[in-house]
């Protein structure tokens, strides 16, 4: 691992979109980096990978930390797809931060980072550039916008992204931060230029100021050459910072200058270079805690903080549930190469009544796990779903009416035996009816009485076998 890395080797020509089909990586890179040196790998031939220790691998890492056989990386050119597998390894594989479980494909983007014990990876297209001629990419990937906060959200990011200002986006772990950071450079005038993720909790302390910045010719000992840092790599696009609260105190001096300043020094160095690149930050943090605190500087939050975007959890977008089942399922399902099965009412009901403390991330993960467990033709039913979101479902169904009932609510009565979850659905019946009755038939009315979305709300008419009502005069 001690070949020099090209001074491009970094410009990632980022695809927002999951899989753009039609598109052919014809130059695709591995970048292998550790704490103290890189090597690149050719991908452009595509097929299957095997990466280890061993002798016998494809793409060979001498690092203690990585397995003899520790991973797969399949590169099919012709659906634009790389898939990374962990082989069963001693120290684990992550894609974008998240753990892969030994044998299940996780698909990974051009520009993320894949771990291999305490190295990082890193797949990018050196031969793709975008002609300057060519119209602006602004597909990407699709995304359920339900919920009125969420439309909200994104009718902010639309104005906010074609500026220069520096965005921190805040929300809970797994809310969807990094789909907001893309949606910004994929509507900006930068989205010619890469879009580059770094996990700021993930990288390693040793490796974090030397990869960010980058390093002069005899800096430190083997540093032979001189190396640009991932900011300038990044020139002319946008870098999004995620876990931004996790860097030390001593890297936000030298991130300050950037942001600040727009230029960066590089380790070793005498001279600031300037850099061309816009800051997206996120963080699950409460900053303005920190900076009290002393962990996080002031003057590096009010530059990040040029506009604030809070993501709400899922929990408050529970309309928006079975639009992300449904992308999530038909996802899973292209993957296996089998049809989506569908959602049942009962299913959703279960689904809905969750309080996601994971958010997407725990919602994508149990659907992928239902879509696998259910049959070719069947529907996803509730046993198909993890049981901790039977035994956690705590949020409940009929806020605001359970007084007015005089009866138990779902909050407080544990999913349980079928008999019981019966008695459960014929409670949710009759206070459907009563709630029409109260509302003259008026369905939007009983839906907002019930604390449910008016779809949902529909659906459960349509599931008990209610005639929708007309609104009496």
């Amino acid at each position: 691992m001690s070949r020099p890395v090209p001074d491009d080797v970094l410009r990632i020509d980022d695809e927002t979109a999951p899989v753009e089909r039609g598109r052919t990586y014809s130059g695709l890179r591995l970048l292998v980096m550790d704490e103290q040196a890189a090597a690149v790998h050719d991908l452009s031939r595509g097929g299957g990978f095997t990466i280890g220790r061993g002798e016998d691998n494809d793409i060979r890492i001498d690092h203690s930390s990585v397995s003899r056989r520790h991973a797969t990386l399949e590169v099919d050119l012709a659906t634009s797809r790389l898939l990374v597998r962990d082989l069963g390894s001693a120290n684990g594989t992550r894609v974008a931060g998240r753990q892969v479980v030994s044998g299940q494909p996780v698909e990974a983007l051009p520009g993320e980072m894949i771990e291999l014990g305490a190295v990082w990876l890193l797949v990018h297209d050196a031969a793709h550039r975008v002609d300057a001629c060519s119209p602006v990419q602004t597909a990407g990937p699709r995304i359920v916008l339900d919920d009125p906060a969420m439309k909200r959200l994104f009718q902010l990011v639309e104005r906010v992204a074609p500026s220069e200002l520096s965005v921190l986006v805040l929300g809970e772990t797994g809310v969807g931060k990094e789909v907001v950071a893309e949606a910004i450079h994929r509507m900006s005038s930068r989205s010619r230029g890469s879009l580059l993720k770094l996990n700021c909790g993930a990288l390693p302390r040793a490796l974090l100021e030397g990869e960010l910045f980058g390093h002069d010719r005899g800096a430190f000992t083997g540093a032979t050459e001189a190396k640009p840092g991932l900011f300038e790599a990044a020139g002319g696009g946008t870098v999004f910072l995620d876990e931004i609260g996790e860097i030390p105190l001593d890297i936000q001096v030298a991130l300050l200058r950037v942001v600040e300043d727009k230029k960066v020094l590089r380790v070793g160095g005498r001279e600031p270079r300037p850099v061309d690149v816009r800051f997206v930050a996120a963080t699950n943090r409460d900053l303005r805690a920190d900076v009290k605190a002393g962990l996080f500087r002031s003057d590096l939050y009010f530059r990040l903080n040029g506009v604030s975007i809070m993501v709400p959890p899922l929990r408050q977008r529970v309309c928006e549930i079975e639009g992300l089942t449904a992308l999530f399922a038909s996802r899973a399902a292209e993957a296996a190469g089998r049809r989506a099965p569908r959602l049942s009412p009962e299913a959703l009901a279960v689904l809905e009544a969750y309080s996601w403390p994971g958010n997407l991330r725990e919602l994508k993960n149990a659907v992928e796990r239902a879509v696998v467990l259910c049959s070719d033709e069947g529907a996803i039913a509730p046993s198909h779903l993890p049981a901790e979101i039977h035994e956690r479902s705590s949020r409940p169904t009929f806020p605001g009416i359970g007084a007015a009932a005089g009866s138990t609510s779902r909050a407080s009565t544990p999913p349980g035996p079928a008999p019981l979850r019966g008695e459960v659905e014929e409670l949710e019946r009759r206070r459907i009816l009563a709630a029409l009755e109260r509302c003259s038939g008026n369905q939007t009315r009983a839906a907002e009485l019930l604390g449910m979305p008016r779809r949902t709300f529909v659906k459960r008419l349509d599931a008990y076998g209610i005639a929708r009502p007309r609104k009496r005069s």
